[in-house]
């Protein structure tokens, strides 16, 4: 689903990592961990073709980032990935529903028994009505993993999707996420410095400047 092969990134003269390679298959979940500032995020924003590299490849669903342009990057991005961020990034001024909604609204094909779906998939079930600020932390964070879902993405990336919550509401978070993912058969990376969460990977890649191992 996705590969990526002698990935380098420097900021300046300053290397954020170099020689990173390492693949994902469709179904498996992966989680990539970390010292801070080794660039586990930057390393996210690669994969989905948002940050420029300085040498090396990645390739999303047989597609060579390198070859695509600005707006086919956004397209590929918006028909085959999902992202769930760690602050939320929901819009204020939408309901749940319209949050959720808004990749099939962007891919021209709306679907609001879709959307109803995965609220209820994630336990957001009665709630497609409220605003954001009406809403936890925990229950923000499942609207923005049910927006990544929603369009039935072929690679879902995470970075830290649970750093804002408690133990407990991050295990059920981790549990909508897992699960989901492992029911549409999407590839899943996860990007986090919490241990539990990624105990629940099937591999976990540690990154370093000089790779992954």
């Amino acid at each position: 689903m996705v590969s990526v092969r002698g990935l380098t990134k420097r900021y300046g003269e300053v290397p954020v990592f170099r020689d990173v390679s390492l693949d994902v298959a469709a179904g498996e979940f992966v989680a990539i961990v970390g010292e801070s500032g080794v660039g586990k995020s930057t390393l996210l924003n690669c994969m989905a073709g948002l940050d420029q590299w300085d040498a090396g490849s990645v390739t999303v669903a047989g597609n060579n980032l390198a070859d695509l342009d600005d707006d086919a990057r956004a397209l590929l991005r918006r028909e085959k990935l999902g992202f769930v961020f760690q602050a939320f990034h929901v819009l204020p001024h939408l309901d749940v529903a319209q949050n959720v909604g808004l990749p099939l609204l962007l891919l021209k094909r709306p679907d609001p028994g879709r959307v109803a779906q995965v609220l209820a998939e994630v336990g957001l079930d009665g709630l497609a009505a409220r605003l954001p600020q009406e809403l936890s932390g925990g229950q923000l964070q499942r609207v923005a993993i049910a927006r990544a879902l929603v369009h039935r993405p072929r690679l879902l990336l995470a970075d830290e999707p649970t750093g804002n919550l408690d133990p407990g509401t991050a295990t059920r978070v981790l549990d909508v996420l897992h699960d989901q993912a492992r029911a549409s058969g999407a590839a899943l990376v996860l990007v986090t410095h919490s241990a539990a969460a990624a105990g629940r990977a099937d591999r976990i890649l540690q990154l370093r400047e000089d790779g992954v191992a």
